[in-house]
């Protein structure tokens, strides 16, 4: 079977030149149709044989958070119809990755320990900006393993200064 990066590059592809004129709000929807997507509920759903397209997509219009213009509809059908509902949350990767290379910019992931505030995560960004010499969109997701600190996944560039990573350090060094 095709990799699931392979099946989704024509479709994010497609969607980018399609949707050349106004990306921002292309995003919006594709962002509410990964998360949908990512269901395992919906999945199961989807891959039923008793179940027709129409119901499918039905069921994700039903719940998703934003209004789909007709470009989304088309768009979603389609996906539907050429059995590609599970390479979906790929497809809007690659959109995302499209969308960035063209403004300039990289989605940044800042994994944390504790809360971040907004005037820190500005400061923050600012700081990961001149760093990664780009501009970010930084979004923050809580992981409490970490201790203390921050790891910072920047496309395949990882900024780790957790206290958890320092343990790992120190331990290495002690055992070798």
């Amino acid at each position: 079977m095709a990799e699931l990066a392979t099946i989704a590059r024509p479709y994010a592809e497609a969607l980018f030149k399609a949707a050349a004129a106004d990306l921002n709000a292309v995003a919006v929807w594709v962002e509410a149709l990964q998360e949908i997507a990512q269901n395992s509920q919906l999945q199961q759903f989807a891959d039923n044989p008793n179940v027709t397209n129409a119901q499918v997509f039905d069921v994700i219009a039903g719940v998703a958070k934003v209004a789909l213009p007709q470009m989304a509809q088309n768009f979603l059908r389609t996906v539907i119809e050429n059995g590609r509902l599970s390479a979906l949350p790929e497809i809007a990767e690659q959109f995302r990755a499209l969308k960035n290379a063209q403004g300039g910019s990289s989605d940044a992931v800042v994994y944390s320990a504790f809360a971040i505030g907004d005037a820190a995560l500005s400061d923050l960004a600012a700081t990961l900006e001149k760093r990664f010499a780009r501009k970010l969109n930084v979004s923050v997701q809580l992981q409490p393993d970490l201790i203390g600190g921050i790891r910072v996944v920047v496309g395949d560039e990882v900024l780790d200064s957790s206290v958890k990573a320092s343990l790992e350090q120190m331990k290495m060094a002690l055992t070798a």
